[in-house]
């Protein structure tokens, strides 16, 4: 489970306990308090940490493994799916949740460097075939395994006005867009295994409250809370019937109404 410190991933690995299942999660926040929002400069302090979340695993009475890594470094992304295998033998289920937050996601083209959008599709892309390349071949002599990629609707529509007004950046939506389109190749290359993209809808996050709280937004755009993308990927992870939708993208919120894995939520 990657970016599981908080959010939609923290949200996974705890429901992923709830279903029966222990979790190995991962990010670079490990300890509380050192969480920092690095979308500009302003550094601010985001809440949520490996720690928090193991505990919240643990109290669910399964195990969690705590793996600190970074998108970036390539040498974590491996190092983390060997500790794994080296500690608990097997990985039934990839949750690609973490994305890059730093500077670029809400930038115009014309601000937009060729740095920032060669950082995104490194980290939202290429890092996630790493691990996918890492648990594959473990999945394919076990014969069974299944991947869910956390998308974006950014991946498959055109933003209602610029980013900064409503829309999001070039670079973030190139990145989704190309990371979106690995399920279904991979659903046919490898018949005995199981991917799927989960499309959150809009989510309110601590990341997202923090921001919306400063620019004085707080209660402006109200959302989903992470559990309900979170009660789908649990539900796709260990459900049999799971298997009539490999190789698609879910809407999540409008599964999680669909199939009852959510109970009603207010937007907040």
């Amino acid at each position: 489970m990657t970016g599981a410190s908080r959010g939609i991933g923290k949200g996974t690995a705890i429901a992923l306990a709830k279903s029966g299942l222990d979790v190995a999660i991962t990010a670079r926040t490990v300890h509380e308090g050192q969480g920092v929002d690095d979308s500009d400069a302003a550094g601010r302090s985001v809440p949520g940490s490996l720690d928090t979340t193991a505990d919240l695993v643990e109290a669910e009475g399964r195990r969690a493994l705590k793996v600190p890594m970074d998108l970036l470094d390539h040498v974590s992304l491996n190092a983390a799916v060997e500790r794994v295998l080296s500690e608990w033998g097997r990985i039934d289920l990839l949750v690609n949740n973490a994305v890059h937050t730093g500077p670029g996601s809400m930038t115009r083209f014309e601000d937009t460097t060729i740095e920032m959008i060669e950082t995104k599709l490194a980290a939202n892309v290429v890092s996630q075939v790493v691990l996918v390349k890492a648990v594959l071949p473990h999945m394919v002599e076990r014969g069974s395994g299944t991947v869910v990629n956390v998308t974006s609707a950014v991946a498959m529509t055109d933003p209602p006005a610029p980013a900064g007004e409503g829309g999001w950046g070039s670079a973030y939506a190139m990145s989704k867009g190309a990371f979106h389109r690995m399920v279904g190749i991979l659903a046919v290359e490898y018949p005995t295994l199981q991917f799927f993209n989960v499309e959150p809808g809009y989510v309110v996050t601590e990341r997202m409250e923090v921001n919306a709280k400063n620019l004085g937004l707080e209660g402006v755009y109200p959302g989903a809370p992470p559990t309900v993308p979170a009660s789908v990927i649990a539900w796709l992870a260990t459900n049999a019937d799971a298997g009539e939708l490999n190789g698609q993208t879910i809407s999540a919120q409008r599964f999680a109404k669909e199939r009852a894995t959510h109970e009603p939520w207010a937007r907040r």
